[in-house]
């Protein structure tokens, strides 16, 4: 279809576009007089100026052609917007469709409305400058690039009635994982998941540089977008008659192919080949309708548009009547009323109801969540008769419990991971389901489907981007990774955490599903990977957002394991970080015993230490995660058989995060729980899955923190055997127990031959390994003695 551009559905098209761009400077400079009625002086100028007008008018272009679409075509959409600061387009056009407003309804529909829209911008108090969580219709923070596409696919799964536009900055675009989510569209199913349309907005510059993209000739980018699978759609130009009707038609032949290949694959016609879904690249000027010059320097289409265009409107005259002559030039008057009101002919173009995109339940997505469908987990417990006797993987058991919750959420549940949900024994899953693949696939392929609800690509960008779009429009899901690698996204994690604080204090943004992780392959597991695979410091990195939105888990065991995994799958708001290993380990709690550890958080593990009930044990032996928690009662087996008068308590630690005080962590322990549980002057000797420091951290105003003796990793790995790992880290049993003899006071006095002896068993091991290469048969074949063997507590 082509168009007129004298047709006038394209001049109210281009007064909107006017209304919403003067909204938007309005924002970035205005603190009075919204709608000039009277010439601007000093005191109606913003104190301190922001750049944020180099992108906006682009957007507001798209978001006007959009709504268009919309009411023509009846459609649920989402805009993704993901140029920096694109904050003042975002908010200048919910406010013109009243999504804003009915929001907060002191930013009303008027003039007065319209100066407090104005004042709040990037002002103490107000809003950022970005498309934030206050911003009705968004679900990508924009403040860090590069997430925009993967948050438009992660939205699109599952939600065959949505369509998902993602506009992408050409300075976004140069980011790594902007670059690997045009992959996207080899995961989306036409069937049952809804379409993402890209619109690649090439305005030319970046802060202070031009853009490759922008730079790169239509040639260029139609083969480099051709060869990723799409059909680039052009639009360029910068004068708006001409440019109406060349979007008009580039969306109408985006959105019909849509619906083609929608119906194709929805009447059981499609053809098995990838989709070529259509994207869109706009080209138009950075800083469009703004000024061309100031002071004599170019502005219009040069980075100068991304700065502050005109910036000392306080303190020069010419500054000032530049920046009025420029809000003039929109023409306020033929766009809203007397009383500030965008004019009936102009409301007439926004759709109505929900289909407006700040409105949308889509892009508020706790309206529209589920609780998940699970099972109960005591289906797939690990059978413990006895403490440490049987050998299973904990995360193939949580495979299973998983391969279930698929089978029970069809449309509601995805696992993410890069390439490694076998490698992290979460195979089960394939009994049920498949991995998503909509490329070609060869006869001798295995769990590939078009059907498939792994998604797995070697990109953790993609795999946190897309898992964040699915939980922000509603869904559940868990992100596997190896636990080196999760630092990856270390940035995405922290956007998210921030998003999910904001949002909690926002009453209209509904609670989500929260973000799941399970880390797995860690650190004291990588003998054949080495040092470049050890690292445990995520944790870390997690514990230093806000307390009420993340959580650490360190599950010793499958059966723990398992209540974590289905306790974390079913909260909300918040982030989850869970390290598990894979490998076959002692397992220690039937399921009864499971839960009601976990649900405590930490506790003492009574039937392995040597102290009478009531009484106050010599030295506590404390750990966190699975192999300290082995080595740890293997330190406690050699002590109760050196010392069977050494009086020994065991506390295992699930809930990390518990170690805090009450008033630092909502499952935080009291400082009397605390003391009842690691004494107020005894010796702890802690064994940690990271690095030291944290537990220092947690505990440092616990009565009996000087008393704290941590070891955990401290940065010595190499490729090696299970064991000497450990003991590179100085966390094995034998370094264990040698601390335990040195806390306790008099201990190494009275036994120096027991140390001695420990030295002697960490030398032959140091000779063992690197002579055999595999540990030492006394430790290969070490097993918990029963509990009732001599030295056991009453």
């Amino acid at each position: 279809m082509s168009y007129s551009p004298a047709s006038p559905e394209f001049t109210l098209l281009d007064r909107y576009w006017r209304a919403a761009n003067y909204l938007s400077v309005g924002q970035i400079y205005l603190m009075d007089n919204p709608l000039l009625r009277e010439p601007l002086r000093p005191e109606h100028i913003k104190p301190r100026l922001l750049g944020h007008w180099g992108t906006t008018p682009g957007l507001n272009f798209i978001y006007a052609h959009l709504n268009r679409v919309i009411r023509l075509r009846d459609l649920n959409m989402i805009y993704i917007c993901g140029p920096g600061h694109g904050g003042p387009g975002m908010v200048a056009n919910t406010w013109l469709e009243g999504s804003y407003s009915e929001i907060y309804p002191h930013i009303s529909q008027d003039a007065a409305g319209m100066q407090r829209l104005f004042k709040q911008f990037s002002f103490p108090g107000g809003i950022p400058s970005h498309a934030a969580p206050e911003t009705p219709g968004s679900i990508n923070e924009g403040g860090e690039l590069g997430y925009s596409l993967s948050h438009a696919f992660g939205a699109a799964f599952d939600n065959p009635d949505l369509v998902v536009p993602c506009i992408i900055g050409d300075g976004e675009a140069e980011t790594g994982p902007l670059a690997s989510s045009w992959h996207g569209i080899k995961f989306l199913n036409p069937e049952r998941d809804g379409a993402v349309l890209p619109i690649l907005h090439l305005n030319g510059y970046k802060i202070a540089n031009p853009t490759l993209l922008g730079r790169s000739s239509d040639e260029d980018l139609h083969q480099l977008f051709s060869g990723y699978g799409y059909e680039p759609l052009f639009v360029c130009g910068h004068e708006p008659e001409k440019m109406h009707p060349l979007m008009a038609e580039a969306l109408d032949n985006a959105f019909s192919k849509i619906a083609e290949y929608q119906r194709e694959a929805r009447s059981g016609n499609a053809s098995t080949d990838v989709p070529r879904w259509p994207m869109i690249i706009l080209r138009s000027p950075k800083g469009w309708t703004g000024p061309k010059t100031v002071d004599g320097k170019k502005v219009e289409n040069f980075w100068r548009a991304h700065q502050v265009p005109v910036a000392a409107c306080r303190e020069d005259e010419g500054h000032r009547q530049i920046l009025e002559t420029w809000m003039r030039s929109y023409q306020p008057d033929d766009l809203f009323d007397e009383q500030g009101r965008l004019k009936p002919e102009l409301q007439a173009l926004a759709p109505e109801g929900e289909k407006r995109m700040g409105a949308s339940p889509y892009a508020n997505g706790g309206l529209l969540r589920r609780e998940l469908d699970a099972p109960d987990i005591a289906e797939f417990a690990c059978d413990v008769s006895e403490p440490g006797t049987e050998m299973a993987q904990a995360t193939e058991h949580l495979g299973r419990y998983l391969s279930v919750l698929f089978q029970r959420n069809r449309d509601n549940f995805r696992l993410f991971g890069p390439d490694e949900t076998a490698s992290n024994r979460l195979t089960p899953v394939f009994d049920v389901t498949s991995r998503t693949w909509l490329e070609r696939t060869e006869p001798y392929d295995e769990q590939l489907a078009r059907d498939g609800r792994v998604m797995e690509i070697l990109s953790e960008h993609q795999c946190q981007g897309w898992l964040e779009g699915y939980l922000l429009t509603g869904r559940h899901g868990l992100f596997n990774c190896y636990e080196a690698f999760i630092h990856i996204v270390d940035s995405m994690f922290n956007q998210h955490a921030k998003w999910l604080k904001v949002s909690r204090k926002l009453g209209w943004r509904k609670p989500i599903s929260s973000l799941n992780y399970l880390l797995s392959s860690h650190v004291w597991r990588q003998d054949h990977n080495g040092y470049s695979h050890q690292d445990p410091g995520f944790i870390d990195h997690v514990a230093n957002k806000k307390a009420d939105i993340v959580r650490i888990y360190l599950p010793p065991d499958a059966n723990t394991l398992l209540w974590v995994g289905d306790h974390c799958l079913r909260t909300w708001d918040r982030i989850n970080v869970i390290v598990a290993g894979k490998q076959p380990a002692p397992q220690w709690l039937d399921m009864a015993s499971a839960v009601t550890h976990c649900e405590a958080g930490m506790g003492e593990w009574r039937w392995a230490g040597t102290t009478p009930e009531n009484d106050q044990p010599d030295v506590v032996m404390a750990c966190a995660g699975d192999v300290p928690t082995m080595e740890t009662m293997a330190a406690v087996d050699l002590l109760r058989e050196m010392l069977p008068e050494l009086r020994i308590r065991v506390v295992n630690v699930v809930d990390l995060l518990a170690l805090q005080p009450e008033d630092q962590h909502p499952h935080g322990k009291s400082d009397a729980e605390f003391d009842a549980l690691f004494t107020q002057d005894k010796p702890v000797i802690f064994a940690f899955h990271g690095y030291p420091t944290l537990i220092h951290r947690l505990t440092y105003s616990r009565t009996n923190h000087r008393n704290f003796h941590v070891r955990g990793f401290n940065e010595e790995g190499t490729t090696t055997t299970p064991f000497d790992m450990t003991v590179l880290n100085e966390l094995d049993r034998y370094h264990l127990a040698q601390e335990a003899i040195l806390r306790v006071p008099g201990l190494a006095d009275a036994h120096p031959e027991l140390l001695e002896d420990l030295q002697q068993r960490l030398a032959e091991h140091h000779r063992y390994v690197r002579e055999h290469g595999e540990d030492l048969p006394e430790v290969q074949n070490w097993k918990w003695p029963s509990a009732t063997a001599p030295g056991a507590p009453d």
